[in-house]
């Protein structure tokens, strides 16, 4: 399959978990990667951890719900490189309740992060795959947005509008050769499944990891550019 040299990519929340495997992933193919996160420590060792490829590697530290921090980060991007070929939009944040007892101000925390924050950003990259009349875009919902269950009403419900939002937009934009690809994962070992104790660790190794996802997503990038990954969704096979 052919390698993937030179693109540039842009993953958010890419300091750990599925974030850090696919920037992982992009980096064995060559792919120079620019990571977005809040946590700028975690993020610079990511970056080292990637310039062991032999690729280029920055990042920029802000929360993607607040639209003004997305805007000059990302325009810090384009300004050091030029042009955007690829963007993940993985940021995401989750917590359980019901309906009745989740406070207000968490359950609008979590909508807009998950959903407003994936729109902010491809707000500010999609001009620029426009104007190359090219590129792959990746947003990363859940099983949780295809059902809804109790206590989860907010993840799904953020999860559920990022299925619609993409949707829309790979209909919008299909026309301009960008691909927009929806991914639904099951449960990924990762540090937010451990905080949320929704990992069982008798079987860890049986459960769906992020390598395994990233190179899933590697995959679709080497289709043809007549071919398009519309939507994806990854179980583990005997958890």
């Amino acid at each position: 399959m052919k390698k993937l040299n030179h693109k540039k990519a842009i993953i958010t929340g890419g300091a750990r978990g599925l974030g850090k495997a696919t920037a992982i992933a992009f980096a064995k193919e060559g792919i120079d990667v620019a990571l977005t996160g809040r946590n700028e420590e975690a993020l610079k060792t990511t970056i080292e951890e990637l310039k062991t490829y032999n690729v280029a590697a920055i990042y920029t530290v802000f929360d993607v719900s607040d639209y003004q921090s997305v805007q000059k980060g990302i325009k810090k991007i384009i300004d050091a490189w030029g042009d955007i070929d690829i963007l993940v939009n993985n940021a995401g944040i989750a917590a359980f309740g019901t309906v009745n007892d989740m406070d207000v101000n968490l359950w609008t925390q979590i909508v807009t992060t998950n959903l407003l924050g994936m729109y902010y950003v491809t707000k500010e990259v999609l001009p620029h795959m426009l104007k190359k009349n090219v590129g792959d875009i990746y947003n990363v919902s859940s099983t949780a947005g295809l059902n809804g269950n109790p206590t989860t009403s907010a993840y799904s419900a953020s999860k559920f509008g990022v299925i619609g939002f993409s949707q829309s937009l790979m209909k919008e934009v299909r026309k301009n050769n960008i691909r927009v690809c929806t991914l639904t994962p099951s449960t990924i070992v990762s540090d937010m499944s451990r905080d949320l104790g929704i990992i069982n660790e008798d079987t860890l190794e049986r459960t769906l990891q992020p390598e395994d996802f990233a190179e899933l997503i590697v995959s679709s990038l080497k289709l043809p550019r007549r071919a398009m990954l519309k939507d994806a969704a990854l179980w583990s096979t005997n958890p």
